[in-house]
């Protein structure tokens, strides 16, 4: 399977931290302010080869949430701040993740890195994602951005086993067998996009 350019990660990456800082600290400030508690999140991920690794976030919950329910966020979760209501909604809780681009934990065009729980669930097929690295975008993250909206209901994570995951595993799957360069960046040109939409 191809894995994404590197360099171009690299460089796409730095310029983008530098622009959008005073957009980094206005968030932080707002998240602060909002809820007390840390301004990032550090979640656990798997990554290439199946190694965990730490993803940066902006914090969208309220400090200890992930000790206190479920590790997917579903519709009306009352854990989510009010900042954090916005921040998902765009997206933007999830642009510190270009510090795990310079990293080289991650990737800006790939497969949705995973909680470790679920990624003990995939089968021989799905484990392939594993042989790249995961992304800040991919088709999947494009086709379920209102993903809370589907895990409705007390029966959300059979919904999300049975039914979201297993399809946007094969969406990935598909694209990253099938990638070029003129692809990632209509998909990352296709995410801004998104975000800028859901103002």
């Amino acid at each position: 399977m191809k894995d994404s350019c590197r360099p171009m990660d690299f460089v796409m990456a730095g310029l983008g931290l530098v622009i959008l800082a005073p957009l980094f600290l206005v968030v932080a400030v707002w998240v602060k302010l909002d809820s007390p508690g840390p301004v990032f999140y550090r979640a656990r991920r798997v990554g290439r080869g199946g190694q965990e690794f730490t993803a940066f976030k902006f914090r969208s919950m309220k400090t200890g949430s992930d000790k206190a329910g479920p590790g997917i966020t579903v519709s009306g979760d009352s854990r989510v701040t009010g900042s954090g209501r916005v921040l998902r909604r765009m997206k933007i809780d999830e642009l510190p993740q270009l510090i795990n681009v310079l990293l080289g934990e991650m990737a800006l065009v790939g497969p949705r890195p995973e909680d470790p729980k679920y990624v003990a669930q995939y089968g021989v097929e799905q484990r392939e994602l594993l042989l790249v690295r995961p992304g800040m975008t991919s088709p999947s993250s494009l086709r379920y951005c209102h993903e809370e909206e589907v895990l409705a209901g007390q029966d959300w994570e059979t919904t999300y086993l049975e039914r979201v995951l297993p399809d946007k595993l094969a969406v990935d799957h598909e694209y990253v067998r099938n990638r070029t360069i003129p692809k990632d960046m209509l998909l990352i040109l296709r995410s801004v996009a998104t975000m800028l939409t859901s103002a």
